[in-house]
């Protein structure tokens, strides 16, 4: 049998409005009464509804997290870090796996709205191409702040939090051009997506720099999946004249390769040097030494959050209506995958 308040007033011998005051925190109780209403809680085991609490409040500390691809390692961590600071502050998350669908991206926001939540921290899904006016009007209409993780809506402008993806493709083909590599191919995220776009163009943009010409058959668009990649670097090991190294625009597609060079009996770096965009956890784990670019994805989802619940906190200030963003600079983790050993000349 469930407690409710009008059992703890009975108990305690007070009003349940005086219950309610203490329950909630709110209003002016003498400390001696506060002490009685405690000790009844606690003899009656009673827990509080959280849903009866965000009705007399009108907050529901609850935020809703909205991703592409939960199983994504990249999500993971941007989630990991969304985490960290949302149990900091009691948040509760309610979170949303779209597989990339803009209509299933939709149904989530929808769904977010009638649950109550205070702000939504949002992956928006890459296939930009597909945004319609039924999904801005959604976005619109939320009437709470919105804080993009690392993606981009097109014609709309939302506060959020970015990686530097030119600087960190950028830094990560230098690190190649350093240890002697020429020949240097590039395997691309989703092209409609603008973190695969800003990547590629760092790559291009550090060639040509070094007065390296930029040539088309050593470009390869991916999909940010690791079959796909897998493919890839198959074709790439059957090409007459291949690169002698490989930057891989995602941490899948990095593992899509090396199974391509296991099968292939090809030794990192001795016959073909990588550099990544992204740590995944499980080349470590198989003892694999692959360079690459951190894109601090945690940090994303800490300082993400951080914005959100400022944002939360002062929602009815002027100046939070303003748009703010904070691009985060990858850094650079070599290991040596990325040094330059095979000379096939």
């Amino acid at each position: 049998m469930s407690v409710t308040i009008y059992d703890i007033a009975e108990k305690a011998g007070i009003s349940r409005t005086t219950v309610s005051r203490v329950l909630n925190n709110s209003g002016y109780v003498k400390e001696e009464t506060r002490q009685k209403v405690l000790k009844a809680i606690k003899e009656l085991n009673y827990t509080p509804s959280a849903i009866a609490r965000s009705l007399s409040t009108s907050r529901t500390n609850t935020i809703g997290v909205v991703v592409p691809e939960i199983s994504d390692p990249f999500f993971g961590e941007i989630i990991k870090g969304i985490g960290e600071i949302a149990d900091k502050h009691e948040l509760n998350i309610i979170l949303f796996d779209t597989a990339d669908s803009v209509e299933k991206e939709l149904k989530a926001l929808k769904l977010l709205r009638q649950q109550r939540i205070e702000g939504i921290m949002i992956t928006p899904t890459f296939t930009e191409k597909n945004f319609n006016s039924e999904y801005l009007n959604t976005l619109e209409k939320l009437e709470i702040p919105v804080i993009l993780m690392d993606g981009h809506v097109n014609y709309e402008e939302f506060s959020g939090v970015f990686i530097d993806h030119v600087r960190g493709a950028y830094d990560g083909t230098e690190a190649l051009i350093k240890s002697g590599h020429r020949k240097i191919a590039i395997i691309t995220g989703d092209m409609n997506s603008r973190p695969a776009k800003e990547r590629l163009k760092g790559y291009k943009k550090c060639l040509i720099r070094n007065n390296i010409k930029v040539q088309d058959r050593y470009i390869f668009c991916g999909d940010y999946k690791y079959e796909n990649a897998y493919q890839i670097t198959k074709k790439i090991l059957k090409m007459e004249d291949r690169p002698t190294a490989i930057f891989v625009c995602s941490n899948m597609m990095s593992l899509g390769c090396v199974k391509a060079f296991n099968e292939e009996k090809i030794t990192i770096p001795n016959d073909m040097a990588i550099v990544g965009f992204d740590k995944l956890d499980v080349l470590n784990i198989l003892g694999l030494n692959i360079s690459f670019v951190n894109g601090l994805t945690t940090e994303l989802g800490r300082v993400g959050t951080k914005m959100l619940i400022d944002k939360i906190n002062n929602k009815n200030k002027k100046n939070n209506r303003q748009i703010e963003r904070i691009t985060l600079l990858p850094e650079l983790i070599l290991k040596g995958s990325e040094r330059y050993i095979y000379n096939k000349d």
